[in-house]
């Protein structure tokens, strides 16, 4: 969970100017889902997106599950390991306060731990503050979450349409077919090439499987929210996932 080694300050500031390109006045007001959720990114995460040297995945993750000494929001983390989907192995999403300092003159980890990945991306990116994280990923009780299964979605949005598919990612689950029990939704502020990063998190693995079963039934109707994100996304990726940390 090392930060990128290139100077970089990133501040409130930064996260209002980003979120005035996204949503308008009208908007937020037509909605409430899109009024709620860029009031509530307060706070600034690091993404990372890891994928593990041939043969290292196990001591990989067990090196990814150990938070630097120097966090600055001790505690404050996640790591999601895939099961099925995107090129990446580990998933690691670490809060960082309401702004976040990277030195250029930081040390460079030692030679055995950068042995351990075979690439990386990093990405500072705008979210809800820790303890609305923390609930909705099951963070807040996590042995009672232990048995959680995960989606992490990355979205890139079709030009001109980035304030429709932020509206549409912060539309409150239909009950009547989504069985997540907690999502999130983060903004890119600065690193990689995804605009949203969105996780759902399941009780079980059953219920993400009825999830899925119910997902099928109204896209053989031609109904639902897969044909919708179609016609506003130029790229994504889903991966299903366990948490191994904490």
């Amino acid at each position: 969970m090392k930060l990128i080694a290139s100077t970089l300050l990133v501040t409130l500031g930064m996260i209002s100017a980003a979120l005035a390109q996204t949503a308008s006045p009208a908007a937020a007001a037509s909605s409430p889902a899109a009024a709620a959720s860029p009031a509530a990114r307060t706070d600034i995460y690091h993404v990372h997106f890891a994928k593990s040297a041939t043969g290292k995945a196990a001591e990989h993750g067990d090196d990814l599950k150990k938070q630097d000494p120097k966090a600055p929001m001790p505690g404050h983390f996640v790591v999601f390991r895939h099961m099925d989907g995107d090129a990446w192995d580990y998933c690691t999403i670490e809060h960082l306060g309401t702004k976040a300092t990277v030195e250029a003159n930081r040390p460079a980890p030692p030679a055995n731990q950068m042995a351990l990945g075979d690439w990386h991306t990093d990405t500072f990116a705008a979210g809800p503050s820790w303890t609305e994280f923390a609930k909705q990923m099951g963070l807040d009780d996590a042995a009672k979450s232990a048995a959680s299964s995960y989606a992490v979605s990355m979205y890139r949005p079709v030009t001109g349409q980035r304030e429709a598919l932020d509206k549409f990612l912060n539309e409150p689950p239909d009950r009547t077919a989504d069985t997540s029990s907690g999502n999130v939704v983060l903004q890119h502020l600065e690193g990689a090439a995804w605009t949203f990063v969105a996780i759902a998190r399941y009780n079980s693995w059953a219920d993400y499987a009825k999830n899925q079963t119910n997902s099928v039934a109204q896209m053989n109707k031609k109904q639902g929210g897969w044909f919708k994100l179609r016609s506003l996304v130029s790229f994504h990726t889903d991966t299903l996932c366990d948490r191994i940390a904490p």
